[in-house]
């Protein structure tokens, strides 16, 4: 039970990877706020975690929103000790080359993807500071490290990411609030199960390990992130794809 008397903020927990970020959370003990723009699907989400969690509506794309479920956190748990950055843009995504992509699409995409994981930090951090520090996972993918072909605005998205990512922990790391993030591999999840099976098996041949990811193999990587063992560990990106990116 590493989170007991804690709380936990999720965004986009109203399903696949998010859903079992909460879920996994909740059941070591944290109490948790289910951030999603989804209403029924987080609401679901938070109705089946129990009365460790509460659901709120969110936009990550709008400050306001952001704010708006800063306050609903603090009103229902009193504060906030951890935040993962897990809301996106991914499934139903439209894919098109850079120099095609619908500008107005563009900047939602943005928004969402790239933006909503700053102006969420931007809400939660005081509330962190208020409780003496925190932890912060931002969630990435092995995308940002490859090209991106018809996909090319997600992998800039990522890739944003990570660099949100080394300069919030540089600025926070005095504040007693960690941050570091994670970039999942190709995972089952409701979206991967819609991508033909011949494209999966091509997937598969690349990655070391023979398999897809599962939402509980990101949520360890998450929890471990987010806990006391790694306490010492700020600024990084951690692949958790089966060893389809290899650096040196």
């Amino acid at each position: 039970m590493r989170f007991t008397d804690k709380v936990a903020v999720v965004t986009g927990a109203g399903q696949g990877i998010g859903e079992t970020y909460a879920k996994r959370l909740a059941a070591e003990g944290a109490k948790v706020v289910v951030a999603e723009l989804n209403e029924e699907q987080g609401r679901r989400v938070a109705g089946e975690i129990g009365e460790d969690a509460v659901f709120v509506r969110v936009d990550v794309a709008d400050p306001t929103s952001c704010e708006a479920l800063a306050a609903a956190a603090k009103d229902a748990f009193g504060g906030v000790d951890y935040l993962v950055n897990n809301a996106a843009i991914f499934a139903g995504m439209t894919y098109s080359p850079l120099m095609a992509l619908d500008l107005d699409y563009y900047a939602r995409f943005m928004a969402v993807n790239l933006h909503g994981a700053f102006y969420m930090t931007r809400a939660i951090v005081p509330l962190m500071e208020a409780r003496g520090g925190g932890a912060i996972v931002n969630q990435s993918s092995t995308a940002a490290y490859t090209s991106g072909g018809m996909a090319a605005h997600y992998s800039i998205s990522k890739l944003g990411t990570n660099g949100l990512t080394v300069n919030l922990a540089a600025e926070l790391g005095p504040k007693n609030i960690r941050v570091n993030g994670v970039a999942p591999g190709p995972t089952m999840t409701d979206a991967m199960r819609e991508v033909d099976e011949t494209i999966i098996k091509g997937i598969v041949a690349t990655m070391p390990l023979g398999r897809l990811g599962t939402t509980d193999d990101q949520a360890e990587a998450v929890l471990f992130l987010l806990s006391d063992a790694a306490a010492f560990i700020t600024g990084q990106t951690l692949c958790v794809d089966g060893g389809m990116v290899r650096r040196a």
